[in-house]
């Protein structure tokens, strides 16, 4: 289970007061539950996702868990742009405590899975951003987590790679839970059972994923 504890974020905005995404949320995320993750642009699902993989601080509240949680998974990915995907993935392994074995082989995995060819020793500023997010979802699947983080990722590469990707994260989904921000409803509908709405500064939790949904899609038509 994830445990979310009073978290309250906010971001400071050039001559102006800061600007609060997330505020006093409190909220228990179901192990072995896929989440899916609705709102409107701007309404703080990434920041979510940010704070639940440890990539950003809550301004005050917690976030605990039972597991490992991935860090976020998107077309935004925070690598090293100045150095290689290869010694991106490097770095990865190391911060994870890999040995030297167990790097090579995972740094195989990466290479092969990703497709980028000689792309892999170049400078991740040389990648296009369906680039960026196969390496991103290579180095995800190459590790065991608990909770799977997913911004708006698995449907780039073209057909073969989207056929790659979703058997793997199919594979990952049976012993793991996911949650999953996109805005391609019907993947949310497929790959989730329950839902987390965004909207307005409120978070709200849905035991069916179908219910958010509906919510959602009833406000994007509301005046």
């Amino acid at each position: 289970m994830i445990r979310i504890k009073g978290v309250t974020k906010s971001y400071p905005l050039v001559g102006m007061a800061r600007h609060t995404v997330i505020r006093d949320l409190t909220l228990d995320i179901p192990s072995r539950t896929h989440v899916g993750i609705v709102g409107r642009n701007g309404t703080g699902k990434t920041t979510l996702l940010r704070l639940l993989g440890g990539i950003e601080l809550p301004d005050r509240g917690s976030v605990e868990a039972d597991g490992s949680i991935s860090p976020p998974l998107g077309l935004a990915s925070g690598f090293a742009q100045k150095i290689s995907g290869h010694d991106n993935a490097k770095f990865v392994c190391r911060i994870s405590g890999d040995d030297a074995a167990t790097a090579r082989e995972r740094i195989a995995f990466i290479r092969a899975f990703s497709e980028l060819g000689g792309f892999f020793d170049l400078p991740v500023e040389t990648y296009s951003s369906g680039m960026r997010a196969r390496l991103a979802f290579s180095i995800s699947m190459s590790f065991d987590y608990d909770y799977y983080l997913i911004d708006e990722l698995t449907a780039v590469g073209d057909q073969k790679f989207r056929a790659k990707a979703q058997a793997s994260f199919a594979q990952k989904r049976g012993s793991a839970s996911v949650l999953m921000v996109s805005h391609n409803l019907d993947q949310l509908q497929r790959d989730c059972e329950v839902g987390i709405y965004l909207r307005a500064g409120r978070v709200t939790y849905y035991d069916d994923i179908g219910r958010a949904i509906a919510d959602y899609k009833k406000d994007q038509h509301a005046p």
